[in-house]
């Protein structure tokens, strides 16, 4: 690891160093990568806000959704139904949970010039290498945010899954009981 943290040491050579160094397609690339990696970001918490939008609003209108969090209908229940509706509240908590665990703030161990956050700590050498025309400055920034964003991304989408997840079972055990009621 470089002095300062870095973790890209970069000697990219100039834009008019050849035809056989394209460096504007890097720069293009790793550009598009950090897009990319944005965008799934706020796909996570879209889908995050869609699951825990239909989980609030089954568990609001839907009686047997809400009488599965009390405490008489399983202590006058049994059997089959009181399985289902235990399995019905877990799923939903799980679901919930997992929904707002989506999108809480996500911190990086790293930061870029590229997060708004980190732009007191990194104005100075951003000036610095503007100064001296380092290119590979810039290079480094983008690569170093991708993996910070990719890293958001792999948790949020962690976290999509298991809300996903525990939707899909509170359908299947909300149907089940309705059945066996």
């Amino acid at each position: 690891m470089e002095a300062g943290g870095n973790l890209y040491k970069l000697d990219l050579p100039s834009e008019g160093a050849g035809p056989e160094v394209a460096l504007g397609a890097y720069y293009d690339h790793i550009r598009k990568i950090n897009d990319v990696f944005a965008d799934q970001i706020k796909t996570s918490d879209q889908k995050a806000a869609y699951i825990f939008t239909f989980m609030f609003a089954f568990l609001v209108t839907s009686q047997e959704g809400r009488s599965v969090f009390s405490w008489q209908r399983y202590a006058e229940g049994g059997g089959m139904a009181l399985a289902l509706s235990a399995m019905l509240a877990l799923a939903s908590v799980f679901s919930i949970v997992s929904a707002i665990l989506v999108v809480l703030p996500r911190k990086s161990t790293t930061s870029t010039t590229l997060f708004w956050g980190a732009w007191s700590r990194h104005r100075d050498s951003f000036i610095r290498a503007a100064e001296t025309g380092d290119q590979a400055y810039l290079f480094r920034q983008y690569a170093e945010n991708a993996d910070a964003l990719a890293a958001i991304a792999c948790g949020k989408y962690r976290c999509v899954s298991f809300a996903f997840r525990g939707l899909l079972v509170t359908v299947l055990s909300y149907i089940c009981l309705l059945a066996v009621k």
